[in-house]
């Protein structure tokens, strides 16, 4: 297993331009950002042969996202340039991959280095998200009278957001339900609605 690399990524917009290690800043927007970070792991398997996965080959793939103790918002996704897995190999990533309740991404992160011939290259993808330089005491806005916010503002809310968000990604990029039932997306909403009122309630 390999750890081939990792990108960070602003989350929740942009820092604001203006505010610089020595500009105070008077507005009520943070500074302090959430960052995501994702890390790629991979793991190269044989298929050399028939294309598919010999049991030995199974049991280290299985044994390999044991260890990496996958979780909601991790990405598995197969690199196979050289097309040398079988429907059989994807099929049994795909069974291993739903046993951790995930499923496999039709396309693959770009990785470092090939894939190696007689191989199919499984990528695990990660991300987490932290606000960096948090907490920060270094200054205290009462001080100096400058009508500021402190260096710290914003660290409590933004970091008790990284850390409680399930998908990190979904700070990047949030989550769509293009293409999907817009109706069930409204269920909740009109079972609210049409529940009988009740006397003297809500």
């Amino acid at each position: 297993m390999r750890l081939v690399s990792t990108a960070l990524v602003t989350a929740l917009g942009l820092s604001v331009a203006a505010c610089g290690a020595n500009t105070a800043n008077r507005s009520v927007y943070s500074e302090r950002q959430p960052v995501v970070t994702r890390t790629n792991f991979v793991l190269d398997v044989n298929t050399a042969g028939s294309g598919s996965l010999s049991s030995g080959e199974l049991e280290r793939l299985g044994g390999w996202l044991d260890a990496l103790n996958l979780g909601y918002g991790d990405r598995i996704s197969i690199d196979d340039p050289g097309y040398n897995a079988s429907a059989s190999a994807r099929g049994a990533v795909e069974a291993l991959a739903a046993q951790k309740g995930l499923l496999v991404s039709d396309i693959a992160p770009v990785t470092e280095g090939n894939v190696p011939s007689g191989s199919m290259r499984v990528v695990v993808s990660r991300s987490t998200a932290s606000v960096p330089g948090c907490p920060d005491w270094s200054h205290r806005s009462h001080t100096d009278f400058q009508a500021r916010t402190s260096e710290n503002y914003g660290c409590g809310t933004n970091s008790t957001l990284a850390a409680m968000i399930a998908n990190p990604e979904d700070l990047v990029r949030g989550q769509s339900r293009d293409g999907e039932d817009q109706t069930e997306a409204s269920k909740a909403i009109r079972a609210y609605r049409d529940k009988p009122k009740q006397a003297g309630g809500l």
